[in-house]
């Protein structure tokens, strides 16, 4: 079989029809079973004791193989209160586009009640930091 990374390299993988997923690992990722993740037909491979004859894993198929950035991440019990945190949809980077938008409306209250303060190349420049933040938030959003 081929074993396919990410980075679009491939390794020849010699197996047997009655290998065992967990087996695969263990004879070609010495010390990081716990690391990788093999995915086969858009189905991660979980069972370690499956056989690849029982996965239908033939001669010259691919799997895809993921490794995980740690074994603690793989085995530890995910915390309830960073579940929480990530869940939320507002961060900084959420919450910029709407606050520029709200000082460009600001900054055109101001142009339009005390027009005396803005001399023609202010207007200009807010007229095009104008089209360019409409630009942004179209595209972000």
């Amino acid at each position: 079989i081929r074993l396919k990374f990410l980075n679009d390299t491939e390794e020849v993988a010699v197996v047997r029809p009655e290998d065992t997923v967990g087996g695969l690992k263990s004879k070609y990722f010495p010390g990081q079973e716990n690391q990788m993740k093999f995915i086969y037909r858009g189905q991660l491979l979980q069972d370690q004791g499956r056989t690849l004859r029982s996965l239908h894993i033939t001669d010259n198929c691919v799997i895809h193989c993921h490794r995980s950035r740690g074994a603690t991440a793989a085995t530890a019990l995910p915390d309830p209160s960073a579940a929480d945190a990530s869940s939320l949809p507002l961060s900084v980077g959420n919450l910029m586009v709407p606050t520029v938008m709200v000082v460009l409306a600001g900054v055109w209250y101001f142009r339009i009640n005390y027009r005396q303060l803005f001399t023609a190349p202010a207007t200009v420049s807010l007229i095009g930091v104008t089209v360019l933040c409409s630009f942004l938030a179209f595209g972000v959003y």
